[in-house]
């Protein structure tokens, strides 16, 4: 009979493996593979084949790449592989481990006071701060390790909510894309070190892999499209209260069973010797884990050091304009460049540079 039992027991675990195999396998992104041409190229070839091919048949040929390149927001040159658009190498995407959707997104966020979040989350904690549309709220990192994306609604305006462990950048973005609001997860892929987040549409085909530093879409058919930032701030929870005391904070009870008074990163943040999954650093202008503001202006980029940043006013110049910086005393950054509103990046230095290798520096 014990050996009979043992036997029951090790064909469920052998099927449980194999299951887990083909769900893991099967809930991934397969990257194209092939002859690649740049999206120049390619057009070229396809306008000479319907010059060629106009007078037999004027609706002939495949135009579902047709899309200009002046068309997209981005400054990256734009390729395709076997169909697919992309504008970083596939060969520098790699698995960061879980497979997909296996960080789970929050997509129904719970909020709660500040005198119950006081039971559990530390003066010193530090998270994303967003007021928007009247609402203000606060996101601690000790949760957003653990899901690194929340989609969410702020004062009526759609919001997604980003965090990346290994890049500590953490973004807001406006994820309404021609007037349609995309759902993101994580692919569980990295190109950098930075989370590759998708929009969800059901059909791996219609997807995209967006970059989270650049705020961007990179692989697949919106290759090219860029969501706005909205204005957040690196603080401490004492800091964000102290000036938003009618803030909510993101409730740790998600649904997902996460230990979320315990960083598995441990001391990651403060050890520039670990930086790992394919970021090229060797710019040195900078320690790689400094703390950095990102900016982009006419295709410009600038990075700021927080710590060169005093409290008050500081003016500097940037793509040939002004800037102004204001730092509060509860640690809120503003900026802008020839008084309009300039949207910036906060993460690692280094992995600012990895995406940005022509950036200047102010420190």
């Amino acid at each position: 009979m014990t050996n009979h039992i043992q036997t029951i027991i090790l064909i469920v675990a052998l099927i449980a493996i194999v299951a887990f195999i083909i769900i893991r396998q099967s809930n991934r992104f397969d990257l194209p593979k092939g002859e690649t041409v740049t999206l120049a190229e390619l057009e070229a070839m396809d306008n000479s084949s319907e010059d060629s091919q106009n007078d037999k048949d004027p609706a002939s040929g495949d135009t579902s790449l047709q899309n200009s390149s002046s068309s997209f927001d981005t400054n990256r040159e734009i390729f395709v592989t076997d169909g697919e658009k992309h504008s970083i190498p596939l060969g520098e995407i790699l698995s960061g481990g879980p497979p997909k959707d296996g960080i789970p997104s929050i997509d129904d966020p719970l909020f709660i006071g500040t005198q119950e979040a006081d039971e559990w989350l530390e003066d010193t904690s530090v998270g994303l701060g967003v007021s928007l549309g009247g609402e203000s709220r606060f996101y601690p990192y000790q949760i957003l390790v653990w899901h690194e994306i929340v989609n969410d609604t702020i004062g009526g305006t759609p919001a997604l909510v980003t965090y990346c462990p290994l890049c500590a950048t953490g973004v807001v973005y406006d994820p309404t894309v021609n007037g349609t609001v995309y759902e993101f997860g994580v692919s569980g892929l990295l190109w950098q070190s930075n989370l590759l987040m998708y929009h969800r549409t059901g059909d791996e085909d219609t997807e995209s892999l967006w970059s989270q530093v650049l705020g961007e879409a990179v692989v697949g058919p919106n290759t090219g499209t860029k969501l706005s930032i909205i204005r957040s701030d690196t603080v401490t929870y004492a800091e964000w209260k102290r000036a938003h005391p009618d803030t909510v904070v993101l409730s740790r009870d998600t649904g997902a069973l996460r230990s979320y008074g315990r960083d598995p990163y441990g001391d990651y943040y403060t050890d520039n010797s670990a930086v790992g999954f394919g970021a090229t650093f060797s710019d040195r202008r900078l320690e790689a884990k400094d703390f950095v503001l990102g900016v982009e202006y006419e295709g410009q980029y600038k990075a700021y050091l927080t710590e060169a940043l005093p409290e008050g006013t500081t003016t500097d110049t940037f793509a040939g304009k002004t800037v102004t910086i204001t730092r509060s005393e509860n640690g809120e950054i503003t900026m802008s460049i020839e008084d309009d509103e300039l949207p910036y990046i906060g993460g690692f230095w280094f992995s600012w540079v990895a995406v940005h290798p022509e950036t200047s520096v102010f420190k």
